[in-house]
């Protein structure tokens, strides 16, 4: 607990311009993700989520992995977002755009290359543990940085072309059209700046993408 604290301070001291350093990062102990349970498990509010988030918000919670900080699931198998606060309650979801392409993994190199060079079927967006911090893009836009390395953000949805429907996609009901985007996480953008910001503006946070095809063993260690 104290390395992990000590972690998230550090983060908040990084000198303004630094590349956030946002890549998966591994249990501080070096042990499995998912050890012996320490405290309450998440409080959802009655609000109905697969069993896998539960899984994984539960033992966030109960290993205080979060560090007393909020935390952020992303279940790619329901294009959904849940952000929690820092006792492990729900506060808030909503649907996202992930990757159009199905994977757990980002492919070597990915970030160097050019939009217009990402093949679709490199159009993963990557399961795991990450650190995620708040950060700019090229154009200046804020985000918040998943995988910096992979080029992976969560950012407000982008509407510019009006073929691709984002924001019709987001609205529907269906789980299939809600992968569109180059593996970034869309996020509605009132919801970005009410839900997202106040989090990262504060501290790096984790952030938890639940993998499409491996399992959470695979992913995250021994699932409890």
């Amino acid at each position: 607990m104290g390395v992990i604290a000590g972690l998230s301070l550090l983060a908040l001291m990084v000198p303004s311009g630094s590349p956030p350093q946002a890549n998966a990062i591994p249990s501080a102990t070096g042990a499995s993700l998912f050890t012996v349970a320490l405290s309450r498990p998440a409080d959802l509010g009655g609000t109905p989520v697969s069993d896998r988030v539960k899984r994984i918000a539960d033992w966030s919670a109960t290993t205080q992995d979060h560090a007393a900080m909020p935390f952020v699931v992303v279940d790619k198998q329901a294009a959904r977002l849940y952000v929690f606060d820092s006792a492990a309650r729900l506060q808030a979801h909503t649907a996202v755009l992930i990757g159009s392409a199905l994977g757990d993994h980002s492919v070597p190199g990915i970030g160097q290359k050019a939009i217009a060079d990402v093949l679709p079927e490199e159009r993963t967006t990557p399961a795991g543990r990450f650190n995620g911090k708040l950060g700019s893009n090229l154009t200046g836009e804020d985000v918040v940085w998943v995988d910096y390395e992979a080029a992976v953000s969560m950012h407000r949805v982008r509407a510019h072309q009006p073929a691709e429907r984002r924001l019709q996609r987001l609205a529907s009901e269906t789980i299939e059209d809600n992968r569109i985007s180059y593996g970034c996480i869309n996020v509605p953008a009132a919801f970005f700046d009410a839900h997202l910001l106040p989090v990262f503006s504060a501290q790096a946070a984790a952030i938890y993408v639940l993998p499409d095809h491996l399992s959470l063993e695979q992913v995250f260690g021994r699932v409890p």
